[in-house]
């Protein structure tokens, strides 16, 4: 195991980590050929990061052979041209089961969601972690990091023990909390990825994250990009102008709790045509009064 050193996979988290929306059919399932014209639109418009069954994904309002479809469309279509980093989650034999499917499909990486659970203990995130890292050890594994009361030396007891995990998406909203945690685990340890996408980005790569998470590219695939570029060169100020371009779309998605996150995704996603703005419950579709503020966003970015 310890010649294994996952260097494209760790590459491939330290860049715009696309979380590509499910499209639905009008009778409630999963829209094929839109899912794969979406993905090529995508890997087309330079993403060569790919996260099926992510939250943009709605991972948690998918059956299990709706994410098993999902998994097998993204490997498909993404080829050679991008890594794909697979989220897996729920109870322990259904993450495992997917991780292993994910290697078999022949996916460099898989993503752990956070353990839904009421009550987490810290040395039981490590030990459902590492069950799940332990079952595919060829694979790239990276923790969903939601939880601000996980400190940084039980990610870097989890590595100890599997050192296939790589990678952290880090989502707790905290930039100071992110620096000490990261440095707590061992900064140069792992490939850090801003799990809160654009908005976080600046500020997490100001204390060492590399990657960041997108659910905007799937409206707009060069704009994250253009924020990468700016963040790689350590050009701050214009990394924030591309900020203050998508400031209004992101505070939509995370308004009242992140109630509309993917909402306003597919709702911007249906204005250029692209698929219909069908989700799932616990998600709903934006009132009418409010769609046009959306597709006036998305008009104005270059598709």
């Amino acid at each position: 195991m310890s010649s294994v050193t996952f260097e494209a996979q760790r590459a491939a988290l330290a860049d715009v980590v696309a979380i590509p929306v499910t499209p639905f059919a009008a009778d409630g399932s999963v829209e094929r050929d839109t899912h794969r014209a979406l993905l090529r639109r995508l890997l087309d418009g330079g993403i060569t990061t790919l996260t099926p069954n992510g939250n943009t994904g709605e991972f948690y309002a998918l059956t299990p052979e709706e994410r098993r479809l999902v998994t097998e469309l993204t490997v498909e279509e993404a080829g050679d041209r991008a890594a794909v980093l697979v989220g897996v989650g729920h109870d322990l034999p259904t993450a495992t089961g997917s991780a292993r499917h994910a290697r078999d499909l022949g996916a460099g990486m898989v993503m752990v969601h956070q353990p839904v659970h009421p009550y987490v203990s810290a040395a039981g995130w490590v030990d459902y972690h590492r069950a799940i890292a332990e079952a595919v050890p060829e694979l790239g594994v990276v923790p969903y990091v939601r939880d601000a009361r996980l400190t940084g030396a039980r990610l870097a007891e989890l590595a100890d023990h599997c050192p296939n995990v790589i990678g952290v998406k880090y989502a707790v909203p905290d930039a100071a909390r992110f620096a000490a945690f990261a440095r707590d685990a061992g900064l140069d340890r792992f490939v850090w990825v801003a799990g809160l996408a654009e908005p976080y980005a600046p500020s997490y790569f100001s204390a060492g994250a590399t990657g960041f998470t997108s659910g905007l590219v799937n409206v707009a695939p060069a704009v994250p990009r253009n924020m990468l570029d700016a963040l790689r060169s350590g050009d701050y100020p214009a990394a924030m102008r591309v900020w203050e371009r998508i400031r209004r779309f992101e505070e939509l998605r995370a308004a009242h709790g992140s109630a509309d996150n993917v909402t306003v995704v597919k709702e911007a996603l249906a204005a250029l045509g692209l698929c219909r703005r069908d989700v799932r419950p616990p998600s709903r579709p934006l009132p009418e009064e409010r769609r046009a503020e959306v597709a006036a966003i998305a008009a104005g970015w270059p598709v």
